[in-house]
């Protein structure tokens, strides 16, 4: 789909330069509209965005920058005619410092960063016209020659963009969302799958080559944001359309959807890092807690996608229920992780492979000669050494289990908040209400 609308984007580029250029190169419209019709292509060129919002957004900036900048010149015009030709061109000049100054620091004020490109506009669109107006000595004919022929590329890029193939930023945000929605979700599964069918206790390639498309994909989601505020922002400029049918929609109400969701992409993450910790816990301990943690990482994943479907359907549907079940079943992790410490403290007295690496050990010395002598004491304080190690990698491998379940513990704890913003966004955006699944 998104091959097919860098396609469509481009073929209406073309056509719409195409339909401009045909006020130059055809005779009759050139004698009417003369070489001014330049600018109406330039315009194309500049204005025409991937999108109809951000065509309007863009659109209503360089026709403001260019109706300020056409008043300004005329103005600056006026008053350097009746101030004679000798000060007339220090008067010139003056004004194109003040504009390219004034200008220059509005661009960097925070409030006004939205109209970044009308201020750059106004600056290049004046000097341009109070050159030119200048020299030919007309400066009000310039200025209109130049804004109307803006105004007809400006139509054109508009008209070119909303009636063939329109491709909408609002529907792009939409769909967005809830492509993330599903990649959260099946990174989860994935990531509990692996987690706990891995029957290795080594740690995992560093490089991250093996990991599934959804992983690597669900890492994209925690640099989303400038994304989804630009399609929010270019969105808002849109008229009411297909499922948008209404004005003043709540664009940035996806926007804060889109941050809590981040937030619990975050958590499963950090839930892929335990894949690749240098000390793992054992297979069998895992499998001690394995029907809970694949319980609680199957209900969460079930509540992401049904909150995906809801957005997708627009529907508004209260999700107590199912958010209940969750609760239910990260608790009775919790529980588990609680009944079933003596796992975990065993992990760090040195049981499992430790305890097997310490025997050996053990073995060993027995096999030396009984008299205490300078190999034997080196290798007891070897033996010691080697004890101690293996406490510690038990206790560090108890860690790493105990934190792979405590991050599923607070992803599920994540959820609440991002019901409460999803059921936000059905209500002002006024989703049709069905009754609790």
């Amino acid at each position: 789909m998104e091959d097919t609308n860098r396609v469509t984007f481009s073929l209406k580029v073309g056509l719409a330069c195409l339909l401009v250029s045909l006020l130059i190169l055809v005779r009759h419209p050139y004698r009417v509209f003369g070489t001014n019709m330049i600018w109406a292509l330039i315009t194309v060129a500049i204005m025409f965005e991937y999108t109809v919002g951000a065509t309007f957004n863009r659109g209503f900036n360089r026709a403001l920058g260019s109706l300020f900048a056409g008043i300004f010149a005329v103005v600056f015009m006026q008053i350097a005619a009746s101030s004679g030709s000798t000060v007339a061109p220090y008067i010139i000049g003056f004004s194109i410092f003040l504009i390219g100054a004034i200008t220059s620091f509005m661009k960097l004020w925070p409030s006004l960063i939205p109209y970044e490109y009308g201020l750059r506009v106004i600056l290049f669109t004046y000097c341009l016209i109070i050159a030119t107006g200048y020299r030919v000595g007309d400066p009000l004919r310039t200025a209109v020659d130049r804004l109307y022929s803006i105004a007809i590329g400006g139509a054109v890029a508009v008209l070119v963009n909303v009636l063939i193939f329109p491709i909408w930023a609002g529907e792009q945000l939409h769909n967005e969302l809830i492509e993330h929605f599903n990649l959260v979700a099946d990174s989860l599964e994935e990531c509990v799958e692996k987690y706990l069918n891995c029957d290795r206790t080594e740690p995992r390639d560093d490089d991250f080559h093996d990991e599934p498309a959804a992983y690597r994909k669900c890492r994209a989601i925690l640099t989303s944001s400038s994304n989804l505020n630009s399609l929010a922002n270019s969105a808002k400029w849109e008229p009411p359309h297909g499922g948008f049918a209404h004005f003043a929609y709540p664009w940035k109400e996806y926007v804060s959807v889109g941050a809590v969701l981040r937030h619990c992409a975050y958590e499963v993450m950090a839930m892929h890092g335990c894949l690749h910790s240098q000390t793992q816990a054992s297979y069998g301990r895992r499998c001690a807690f394995q029907a809970d943690i694949v319980d609680a990482a199957a209900q969460a994943a079930e509540l992401l996608r049904s909150l995906s479907r809801d957005i997708f359907d627009m529907t508004h549907r209260l999700h107590s229920a199912p958010l209940d079940r969750v609760r239910s079943s990260a608790e009775r992790l919790q529980r588990s992780i609680d009944l079933q410490s003596f796992l975990l403290a065993a992990a760090s007295s040195g049981g499992d492979d430790s305890t097997k690496v310490v025997a050996a050990a053990e073995r060993r010395r027995r096999r030396l000669r009984s008299w205490p002598s300078i190999e034997q004491q080196v290798e007891d304080e070897g033996v010691e050494l080697m004890k101690r190690r293996a406490c510690g990698c038990g206790a560090v491998a108890a860690l790493s289990l105990a934190t792979f379940a405590s991050l599923l513990v607070e992803f599920v704890a994540r959820l609440d908040r991002l019901v409460e913003s999803v059921d936000r966004l059905g209500r002002l955006a006024k989703f049709k209400r069905e009754s609790a699944r």
